[in-house]
């Protein structure tokens, strides 16, 4: 049976959305002769990018150009409607204690740093290539962004990266928790986290799901669901435009 993730803004107030939004992509899918599975597959996003019956997932950028792991394909890259995210485009917002005095980057050096994974292009990646290098005394690793975001309010660390569209997620969901922070900086902008399948899909199931993407993306019946994930458009893809995260990786030697 295959198996279908959109696990990577998957904040519990927005699941009933992406339900939504898979149920649509799936009934698209179904009409032209491919066999979808019913319901999202909310394993861990890592087991779900290595399973070998991947029909679609949403993955981050990093791994999908640093970890030979993985053996995935892209077919779709997403838009959202969140300040600084141009289309097909997304960055962080580099986050401190709301009660912190630094004026700039510089004054966080040797502070702790927290990110929610070695290998995650925005709460990573991005932060090191922001600080131009690790200049922190220790790096606290969370798991999440929004651990991330709740490392910094508690003050277990000084300064984290947080993806912009699981921000604005927070920040709509959960807005005490951002009260307790606040945006000192951004990140550059990279391709946004891209819509991916396993790399021995077929040629034909490719293209189905790229105008199953394209279909969900201007579904009428979908706005609210839409707008619950910030999703402004889904367009096709290929692999190539990661090549620039793959160069920031190097350039802070990630990769």
């Amino acid at each position: 049976m295959s198996v279908a993730s959109l696990g990577m803004y998957d904040h519990p107030a927005q699941r009933w959305a992406n339900e939504a939004l898979w149920a649509a992509i799936a009934s698209h899918l179904r009409a032209a002769g491919i066999d979808a599975p019913d319901a999202l597959d909310r394993r861990p996003v890592e087991a779900v990018w290595r399973d070998p019956d991947l029909l679609l997932a949403q993955a981050c950028g990093l791994p999908l150009v640093a970890d030979p792991e993985l053996d995935l394909t892209v077919v779709a890259v997403p838009s959202y409607a969140v300040a600084g995210c141009t289309p097909g485009r997304h960055l962080s917002r580099i986050i401190v204690h709301a009660d912190d005095e630094a004026a700039n980057l510089a004054d966080l050096r040797g502070m702790v740093a927290a990110i929610n994974a070695p290998l995650s292009n925005t709460g990573a990646n991005l932060l090191r290539a922001a600080f131009g290098g690790i200049p922190f005394s220790d790096v606290k690793i969370t798991g999440s962004h929004r651990a991330s975001l709740a490392a910094v309010a508690d003050g277990a660390a000084d300064v984290a990266a947080i993806d912009a569209v699981t921000f604005a997620a927070i920040a709509r969901y959960e807005p005490e928790a951002v009260a307790r922070v606040r945006v000192l900086a951004h990140t550059v902008s990279v391709p946004a986290l891209p819509f991916v399948t396993a790399r021995h899909t077929p040629p034909a199931t490719r293209a189905a799901l790229r105008k199953a993407l394209a279909a969900a993306a201007h579904d009428p019946a979908l706005a609210e669901a839409r707008d619950a994930l910030f999703l402004a458009d889904i367009v096709s893809a290929s692999g190539q435009r990661y090549g620039e995260v793959a160069r920031i990786a190097r350039e802070t030697a990630l990769a």
